[in-house]
């Protein structure tokens, strides 16, 4: 019982994907942090407190919510409560739409349509996109697949598995926080630095142990798993976050492609560290393949969240 919402939720999310017309609750923990960003601005004077407080109200908020629907749920009946929380799994896991998004650049630059590829990739990446060649859109593709593998789909299976879907809020909470307020500019450097380092701290483990994965996933799909073991260990610290280069080394070690390296973001060049070698020129099937990689990876995610859940479930009561 306690692996059904889990496994129910991947399924769902599988074959459905985000389902845009309908309310999203990562939307409104999105619009809710939107909403208090202002409010704490306007109310406290120190950037920093203001950020503090805001990412105490959003995790309060986007966690009780939920908790409090669940016991209502399971108070009813079981059955309702499980399906619940498998809806509540399904929101919170994003492997197809990150394909789904992904892919249509792929579309794009089968097409030779450059600028539609650019655009398509400026809704799944932060930093300037009007700058981007081909192989630069392509790249900037693979390295998100790669990175979001963990954020949008392991790390919250890594949190469910532990406390179902109320600490995979917990933690979508903290991530979209992160997306929102975490950069390091002018106007969220000091507010947004609580969200961005409960962020780090959280993404900790999981993006290490999706790297692994993504090592294993490397071998069952043909691809060059032992290089993608030894440029994650010698690369998977190239980056300015502690995070985001574990799974960008394990994907470029596999494809036998380089990422990262410099780019610009709000007009002003970010100068990065390569990841992985130039073994041969990225193309475009790689945007595919690296998906391949998501997929497997999150497959593996998803047996062993369910087999932690069931050794929670049988050393705590159904926990």
């Amino acid at each position: 019982m306690p692996v059904l919402p889990l496994f129910i939720g991947f399924l769902l999310d599988c074959i459905l994907g985000d389902p845009y017309t309908m309310p999203h609750p990562v939307r409104l923990i999105g619009t809710l942090i939107s909403k208090l960003e202002t409010f704490f601005r306007n109310r406290v004077s120190e950037e920093k407190k203001a950020g503090l407080f805001l990412c105490i109200s959003v995790l309060l908020i986007s966690t009780a919510v939920p908790a409090l629907i669940l016991i209502i749920c399971y108070k009813i009946h079981i059955i309702l409560g499980i399906a619940v929380e498998s809806i509540f799994c399904y929101y919170l896991i994003a492997a197809k739409c990150l394909r789904d998004e992904s892919m249509k650049v792929y579309k794009a630059i089968q097409n030779d349509d450059t600028e539609s590829a650019r655009c398509a990739v400026s809704m799944i990446v932060g930093r300037d996109t009007n700058v981007l060649d081909r192989n630069g859109i392509i790249r900037a593709a693979v390295e998100t697949v790669a990175e979001n593998t963990s954020d949008g789909v392991t790390a919250p299976l890594f949190y469910m598995a532990f406390g179902g879907a109320v600490l995979g809020f917990f933690y979508k909470a903290a991530n979209t926080m992160d997306s929102i307020i975490g950069y390091k500019n002018d106007k969220y450097l000091n507010f947004g630095r609580a969200a961005a380092k409960l962020d780090d701290v959280l993404n900790y483990i999981p993006s290490r142990f999706t790297a692994l994965l993504m090592i294993m996933s490397a071998f069952f799909l043909g691809l060059d798993g032992d290089n993608a073991f030894r440029i994650w260990q010698r690369d998977r610290r190239n980056h300015a976050s502690p995070n985001s280069a574990q799974t960008e080394s394990a994907a470029a070690g596999a494809l036998g492609v380089q990422l990262a390296g410099n780019a610009y973001y709000f007009g002003k060049l970010c100068e990065k560290p390569y990841i992985g070698d130039p073994v041969r020129e990225i193309e475009n099937e790689d945007i595919r393949r690296v998906n391949r990689m998501m997929y497997v990876s999150s497959a593996l995610m998803l047996v062993c969240a369910c087999v932690v859940r069931m050794v929670i479930s049988y050393l705590f009561g159904g926990i």
